[in-house]
């Protein structure tokens, strides 16, 4: 028996910015709108950990061109113009209103006008939820989606989950659902991303919602090894070294990380920022003055003395795959579903490249915005029926197993991690390790799907365990089938980009996987 029900026009599970945006835009539209967060809104996610830039550029034309035209090739070529143009005046827009509205203190430059292109992220998500209380936004801190509710008719209608403080589950009925639940970081221990576990793509996909974009999910950062803080822009003024003091050539933040990676699979790898003059020194330590704090308490300067470094998986929170949109509106395939932030494929305006903050920031405020403007809408159409409609739960392995020899979600995480986590496997990437990797990837479903079963506080560590395995077995599929190199997918045994190839990959399915290219979408673009 359910200990908490709920009615609502919209539920916008997820707490991070584009969660926080939806809720706001939704209750702003006149929707009787519930936020429900793994963690607390405002504190939970990546972004409340450390600060951001924002793809904030001035509507100039010459300015907006050279701001599209900049990433393109990184991305492979597989954004879409319309997309970027929409999401930087979006971006533009709700930059101002942080400003205007939310009275956020940019800072100032010497001109005495405010510098607008960048974010911190504990102050960001502060006004956030301030906001989205203000709005009249119902929020449940600490109270993780178990599955989605859907109606007779497949549609979306809520959802189900657990109150972590209060050990009570917990039933929102609402006329439609914006999952912004973050990527998928497999619990690597990157700051703030022990929340991402890809819950809101496995929700989507037992709804029968796609994939898009999952083959370029091998993104990872740079961090000292005895701290999870990753800020890999500042390693663009590092130089990298072996153990015996020699340099390690080729190293580098941007285009020689897999050369870190390599040395890391037999040696430690050691840095400097011996490259920042003074004046960088201090903006750096303005910037992100979380990034030294580990430094000033083990009494090191990095500027001058040598660490030691890793890499962190971070999936496809700083990838680019997630759940396919279908339209502007930030819609997905089934309907009363839409996805926002990470949750959601960024391909529209990175392709199959992106890095940290930037254009990751304007994509959420952005897709949370038209999410939750959509969602609204969507419920004042159904009206009454929405809260009157028969539901069920669409979730599966983790909650309802098919039958056979118990497991449990330990297991399932750490055969998950050993597939995903070694460079060799993930960033490396080569079809005689992917295919293997796959195998023992379906294989870990196939026990999750039969024996996985919890209660209480455990079934959200289940469902998290069944998400990073769903989440996996879709970015392999989907590498395997891009037999090329594109964006940050890059495969040893395919080196070159493939013109035939010129096209996205849809991807879905839980027990059988699937990867279709997007047809028609190479026309769509032209156009």
């Amino acid at each position: 028996m359910t200990d908490l029900d709920l009615i609502a026009d919209v539920l916008v599970a997820g707490g991070g910015p584009a969660g926080a945006w939806a809720a706001v835009k939704a209750a702003e539209s006149g929707a009787d709108v519930v936020l429900v967060d793994k963690g607390y809104l405002g504190t939970s996610g990546a972004t409340a950990a450390a600060g951001t830039g924002v793809w904030y550029v001035d509507p100039d034309p010459a300015s907006r061109e050279a701001a599209m035209a900049s990433r393109e090739a990184l991305g492979g070529y597989l954004a879409d113009r319309a997309w970027m143009a929409r999401v930087l005046d979006q971006t533009y827009a709700n930059m101002n209103e942080l400003a205007e509205v939310s009275r956020y203190p940019f800072p100032v430059g010497e001109d005495g006008g405010q510098i607008r292109r960048g974010l911190q992220g504990p102050e960001y998500m502060r006004r956030m939820r301030i906001r989205a209380r203000r709005s009249g936004v119902r929020v449940l801190d600490h109270s993780p989606v178990t599955e989605l509710l859907v109606d007779a008719d497949g549609a979306v209608a809520g959802a189900a989950g657990h109150r972590r403080q209060h050990d009570r589950s917990y039933r929102v009925r609402a006329g439609a659902v914006v999952l912004a639940t973050g990527g998928c970081a497999f619990l690597s221990k990157a700051l703030g991303c022990d929340v991402n576990t890809g819950d809101g793509a496995l929700f989507a996909a037992e709804t029968g919602a796609e994939l898009s974009g999952m083959e370029f999910s091998n993104a990872y950062a740079i961090a000292p090894e005895f701290t999870s803080v990753t800020k890999t822009a500042f390693y663009s003024y590092a130089t990298f070294y072996h153990a015996d003091g020699s340099v390690l050539e080729g190293a580098g933040s941007t285009r020689g990380r897999s050369v870190i990676a390599r040395a890391l699979l037999s040696e430690r790898v050691f840095c400097r920022l011996d490259q920042a003059g003074e004046g960088i020194r201090q903006a750096m330590r303005l910037a992100q003055p979380n990034f030294f704090l580990p430094f000033d308490r083990q009494g090191i300067d990095p500027f001058t003395e040598l660490f030691p470094v890793t890499l962190l998986a971070e999936g496809t929170v700083r990838g680019t795959g997630g759940i396919r949109l279908t339209g502007h509106d930030c819609a997905t395939s089934v309907a009363g579903l839409y996805a926002a932030g990470d949750a959601a494929t960024r391909e529209p305006i990175c392709g199959g490249f992106t890095g940290g903050g930037s254009h990751n920031a304007a994509w959420a405020m952005s897709s949370g915005t038209w999410a939750g403007q959509a969602a609204a809408l969507h419920a004042r159409a159904l009206g009454a029926r929405a809260a009157t409609r028969a539901v069920r739960g669409a979730g599966g392995a983790g909650l309802r197993p098919a039958g056979g020899d118990p497991a449990g979600h330990r297991e399932i995480i750490e055969a998950v991690q050993a597939e995903v986590l070694p460079y060799e496997k993930n960033y490396l990437r080569h079809g005689d390790r992917l295919a293997p990797a796959l195998a023992a990837l379906d294989e870990t479903w196939k026990r999750a799907r039969q024996g996985l079963r919890a209660d209480g506080p455990d079934v959200v560590r289940a469902r998290s365990a069944v998400a990073m395995a769903a989440h996996a077995r879709w970015m392999y599929a989907s590498a395997l089938a891009r037999t090329e190199s594109r964006g940050m997918h890059k495969r040893s045994d395919h080196p070159g980009s493939d013109p035939a190839q010129h096209h996205r990959l849809i991807s879905g399915g839980l027990d059988e996987v699937w990867v279709l290219p997007e047809t028609g979408w190479s026309l769509a673009v032209a156009s």
